[in-house]
């Protein structure tokens, strides 16, 4: 009897070392799975945060998020978010380069602005937004650039995206920015709507959803100019582009998994957004991104992708280029170099 319990006994050890052993080793030449990580998100709220919303939706349902919406922290498989929605890109800017946030969606040229005064600190992970901008009216007036001559033009987007646009397409078609034209800047893009619904403006540039928000304020409101149709027409070899996902080159080193894992659910996400209009835009409404009625008239004209590797930077690069060539300090001084591009 004592014979056989130490036989069972020895035969007991035998089993757990193997199995001990097999679990420490594992796999010859397999990586040990990256510990979970909590990734910072910003996005403005506009097209790049309605991508994103079955994203935030999926680890936290709306009526979870917290009452002012601006910051909403979901938990879920094996990563933690932390969403941030802000109102314009200086709010996003700074916490991105202090290491306060790690992914962020941003204006095309300020990625590259960024990357420039970080010394390559920045690195583009997609384009999330293609051409979005028009030229509204309140009235008949206005039927190409040229007639913009001499008006004046409400807009909001200084020093990113929309300026720059704005400026090339005014110049491209013959008229100066500077002198042939008045460009009221406004902070904000509902500062714009205010100003038409007010009667203090007539023409303004507007992206969506902004353009139906307006709409739905001022009926006869018209769209009188199609910027990306626009830019085609130059036949510049470039797209007009409007933002991009960003994220700091130290978190992309530090934590490839969490990256990878964000582009794939982001990317899901978008695709999501992109077929299911009416659910979409209630999540919209429900993260206060843009009334719910707007989002679902307005998603068809928002352009909202998720283009990755050598695609996104074919587009990036060329768009970029069409601005340095305009003004290097658009898009930081120079042209960003090939690590900018994350998977190409």
């Amino acid at each position: 009897m004592k014979q056989w319990m130490k036989k069972s006994l020895a035969a007991c050890l035998a089993l757990v070392m193997c199995l001990t052993l097999a679990a420490c080793g594992g796999k010859e030449g397999e990586t040990p799975a990256e510990e979970s990580v909590n990734v910072r998100v910003a996005a403005l709220k506009g097209p790049t945060a309605m991508g994103m919303v079955k994203l935030m939706s999926d680890y936290a349902p709306v009526e979870e998020a917290l009452e002012d919406k601006e910051n909403v922290v979901t938990a879920g498989g094996g990563n933690t978010y932390e969403f941030t929605l802000a109102a314009s890109a200086d709010e996003v800017s700074p916490k991105l380069m202090q290491g306060e946030l790690d992914i962020a969606c941003v204006p095309a040229n300020l990625a590259s602005v960024l990357y420039n005064r970080t010394d390559g600190g920045i690195v583009t992970l997609a384009v999330n937004t293609l051409g979005v901008l028009y030229i509204v009216e309140n009235g008949n007036s206005v039927q190409s650039m040229a007639d913009l001559a001499g008006r004046t033009i409400v807009a909001s987007g200084k020093g990113s995206t929309p300026e720059y646009a704005l400026r090339y397409l005014l110049t491209e078609n013959g008229i100066d920015p500077d002198t042939g034209v008045t460009i009221d800047w406004k902070s904000e893009h509902s500062e714009c709507v205010a100003s038409l619904a007010s009667g203090a403006a007539t023409i303004a540039m507007l992206p969506q959803p902004f353009v139906t928000v307006a709409q739905t304020q001022l009926p006869d409101l018209r769209v009188a100019l199609d910027l990306t149709e626009e830019w085609d027409a130059l036949d510049n070899g470039s797209a007009l582009l409007t933002g991009v996902v960003v994220a700091r080159a130290d978190f992309v080193k530090e934590h490839p998994a969490a990256v990878s894992d964000f582009l794939e659910q982001y990317s899901a996400s978008v695709d999501w957004v992109n077929a299911n209009t009416a659910e979409a835009a209630e999540l919209i409404g429900g993260y206060d991104i843009v009334d719910a009625t707007v989002a679902e008239k307005a998603l068809p004209y928002c352009n909202i992708v998720c283009v990755t590797g050598t695609e996104m930077m074919d587009m990036l690069s060329g768009y970029l280029s069409v601005l340095w060539e305009q003004d290097a300090e658009s898009v930081g001084g120079g042209m960003p170099n090939d690590d900018f591009y994350y998977g190409a």
